[in-house]
């Protein structure tokens, strides 16, 4: 993240030392500004606008503490690095109160202590600009959603067809993938969603995601799950941002998100993504049950794979598994809701029982309609959300 394209501005009365600091910048790559005075320093600075400023305390006219007030009054976020022969402890204490990224002792024997700090200090700056921008659009997203989630709270019937109308179409068929979801919400909006859609010429993106909690707020976290993987779509198609759309590496955008946006919400997912040339999947788990069921050949089995809930943990890591699939499959994903219709009287013989039923379905949505009777469902304690994709299946 080292910047050697960014300009800077030396301010020091003293000429020699001035030009020496100037003349090793240059030479490390830095485009650099000199002034002699702390006004002059001050008129180039708002001139010029430079990336960061290296000044001496001890200056006439103006000195080095009241030009770190003055630049903290034009650009808050210009870093000042402080280069003076007055050692003074209350200085340096005043000098980083008042923001200064360092403060080296002249005279400096190494330069190379310089360039380190200046290049340290660009790379924070060009940290909380970044951050700041993130920020901005999560607040951006986060009026989005407050706003959206109001008019579903005044209307929720307006607010389940946004919910319906963000669904792809079902069945939808892509090039030998067929893919078809069900969606069974316990109240009238629904905190499960999926989606599906292709990356590229080769590439087909999968996911389903399980909102924490029930009605209205649940519901909007998946328009911010829309929200967030199309503006990743549209940003990997301009290579401005993950442009391999690996899916942990999405989790992990996601995660980052829902947590700076402070909704108390957080979602179990697994997301997917087919290479279409190569036959194989990539896929990532964040924290969801039951795993994934592949049946293919008259058998079905869960996939492995773990990780931890999106948007519940700053420091949650996600992994990306590689399956070649078979030439003739089936891939069910399901939310937990679905364990409230599985026989067993233990989460581990629920799960135990599901690939059986999956394959007793033939692998498909209409199979799983029949097997788990959700046309005759009566009210649910929780949403139910179902997604299959497949390819030559009989």
């Amino acid at each position: 993240m080292h910047n050697t394209s960014a300009t800077l501005l030396i301010i020091d009365d003293d000429e020699v030392v001035r030009a020496s600091l100037a003349t090793y910048l240059e030479d490390s790559g830095f485009s650099v500004l000199q002034a002699a005075n702390g006004l002059e320093g001050l008129e180039i600075f708002q001139r010029e606008h430079p990336d960061l400023v290296v000044c001496d305390l001890r200056m006439p006219q103006v000195d080095g503490l009241e030009l770190i007030r003055r630049i903290n009054a034009l650009e808050v976020d210009t870093p000042v690095i402080v280069v003076s022969g007055a050692g003074v402890m209350t200085d340096v204490v005043e000098a980083l109160r008042l923001g200064a990224a360092d403060y080296l002792i002249k005279p400096l024997e190494d330069l190379a202590v310089l360039e380190h700090s200046v290049r340290r200090a660009l790379d924070r700056a060009n940290l909380r600009r970044e951050n700041q921008r993130y920020r901005e659009e999560l607040e951006a997203a986060n009026r989005e959603l407050q706003a959206s989630l109001h008019l579903l709270e005044e209307d929720q019937n307006a607010g389940r067809q946004v919910q319906m109308n963000m669904l792809p179409v079902t069945p939808w068929q892509v090039d030998g993938l067929r893919f078809a979801h069900q969606i069974i919400p316990s109240l009238y909006l629904s905190g499960d969603f999926v989606d599906y859609f292709r990356v590229d010429e080769r590439r087909v993106a999968f996911y389903l995601a399980d909102v924490s909690g029930h009605g209205a707020s649940s519901a909007f976290v998946t328009v911010l799950l829309k929200f967030m993987t199309t503006r990743l779509l549209y940003e990997s198609r301009r290579g401005a941002r993950l442009r391999e759309f690996k899916p942990s590496e999405v989790l992990s955008h996601i995660n980052r998100g829902l947590i700076n946006c402070k909704l108390g919400k957080h979602v179990t997912m697994l997301g997917g993504v087919i290479d279409e040339r190569s036959g194989k999947l990539t896929y990532s788990i964040g924290g969801h049950l039951p795993l994934p069921v592949l049946f293919s050949g008259g058998e079905a089995r869960y996939l492995d794979g773990r990780g931890l809930p999106v948007g519940l943990f700053e420091e949650a890591t996600y992994t990306d598994h590689v399956l070649e699939l078979p030439e003739s499959f089936s891939l069910t994903l399901l939310s937990d809701g679905i364990l409230d219709l599985l026989p067993g009287d233990t989460l581990q013989a629920k799960e135990t029982a599901l690939p059986q039923l999956v394959s007793s379905a033939g692998g498909t949505l209409d199979g799983l309609r029949q097997v788990f009777g959700l046309a005759n469902l009566a009210d649910m304690p929780d949403d139910i959300a179902l997604l299959v994709l497949s390819r030559n299946l009989a």
